[in-house]
């Protein structure tokens, strides 16, 4: 992990993207740039001519140098395989939720240790992809002590931790019943653990939430202090979005299928509500992929994530994410860049990632590449990795 003691020159950058919002498409971009670290913050960017001092020099022999990815959307607490229902999937069985239930008895029967130990390999692999900052929700285990141990075993790994009791109604439960016990003595043991509270509002489905029952549950996380975030709008139109929007939380995600109405509801939010795609699930599921780019020229506040999970996409790559943004959803790879690192932090509601500037955390993806543009144009090869100072 990045340091906080001493000072670091980071030298040897042949491009730097800053993603500070100067430039074409926002990126910053520098060339023949080196950056000074401080006690783990960005404390100078510039040509190393003019470099300040520093305690010690690290030389990245002409690489790319990108923030570090901010996923800002991932399932990582749990335990078991789905494999068997990824290549029913590929075969052509539709995904309803109702496979979240495998991976509930399986994580329910870890041990603490054994999960801790699954989360530590995932975020291990994914810093070892370029992502430094990573969001991880509850929902593998649906009673009060089992939500509340996955916090806790997440809450070492993240400060991003969110609270999804609400993820799907347990097999045998009564609905109503649920969702009070949700809204009610779950969220008060969980909310200590949590910075956040998600909901799966899919009316359609049988398994996740409706929207009065998406609300009794995100309002009592508001009341309770924590941040909203909404899973909408997956598996067909719905309310999830302009839900969302309404109460003000900080991302909707998936947004797969929007309609008119909620295209509009995301363009007057976009300064407080961010949308954020998921196209690993897409992938996953042969779900169609949503027009990323008219989003974006709509006026949508946009991020990307990878949505980490073991049933709709187990996969940890935020550059492959991108690469996926770029082929199927229309982005420039500076814009699937804009969406991996700042969009992500507009999602966590966070100003102190994904961007290089003075007085941010210095979360730093190095790249085996002499570009950005290689992030999207050499798919699924291992160019990114977290710099470690």
């Amino acid at each position: 992990m990045t340091s906080r003691i001493g000072s670091v020159l980071v030298t040897g950058i042949g491009e730097l993207a800053t993603v500070d919002g100067t430039g074409p498409e926002g990126l910053g971009l520098r060339h023949d740039a080196a950056v000074l670290v401080e006690d783990g913050l960005v404390a100078w960017a510039g040509a190393p001519s003019a470099a300040p001092a520093a305690d010690r020099r690290v030389d990245v022999g002409g690489r790319a140098v990108v923030p570090g990815f901010v996923d800002s959307h991932a399932h990582l607490v749990f335990a078991g395989d789905r494999s068997a229902e990824f290549a029913a999937r590929m075969a052509g069985q539709r995904y309803d939720g109702g496979g979240i239930a495998t991976t509930v008895a399986a994580t329910r029967v870890a041990t603490d240790d054994e999960l801790d130990g699954l989360v530590a390999a995932r975020v291990a692999e994914m810093r070892a992809q370029g992502t430094t900052t990573v969001e991880i929700k509850s929902g593998y285990g649906l009673t009060v002590a089992d939500e509340v141990r996955a916090l806790r075993i997440a809450g070492r790994h993240t400060r991003e931790t969110t609270f999804l009791g609400a993820h799907v109604v347990p097999a045998g439960a009564d609905r109503s019943a649920y969702v009070a016990q949700v809204a009610g003595p779950m969220l008060a043991a969980a909310a200590a653990y949590a910075r956040w509270v998600d909901v799966f509002c899919e009316p359609g489905s049988a398994h996740a939430f409706d929207a009065d029952e998406a609300r009794t549950v995100l309002t009592a996380g508001a009341a309770a202090g924590l941040g909203l975030r909404v899973h909408g709008n997956q598996l067909g139109p719905g309310p999830g979005v302009r839900l969302a929007v309404e109460l003000g939380a900080a991302s909707v995600d998936h947004c797969t299928f929007l309609e008119r109405a909620d295209v509009d509801a995301l363009v007057g939010a976009a300064a407080t509500t961010t949308a954020t795609l998921l196209p690993g699930v897409e992938y996953s599921t042969r779900s169609p992929y949503p027009d990323a780019a008219a989003l974006l020229r709509a006026g949508v506040s946009l991020a990307l994530a990878t949505d980490c999970n073991p049933g709709t996409c187990f996969s940890s790559s935020m550059p492959w994410v991108m690469a996926l943004a770029v082929r199927e959803m229309g982005l420039t790879p500076a814009q699937a860049l804009v969406a991996a690192t700042a969009g992500g932090a507009r999602a966590l509601r966070r100003t102190d990632v994904g961007r290089v500037v003075v007085g941010a955390r210095a979360d730093l993806t190095v790249l085996e590449a002499p570009s950005y543009l290689h992030l999207a144009y050499r798919p699924g090869v291992p160019i990114a990795r977290a710099l470690d100072l």
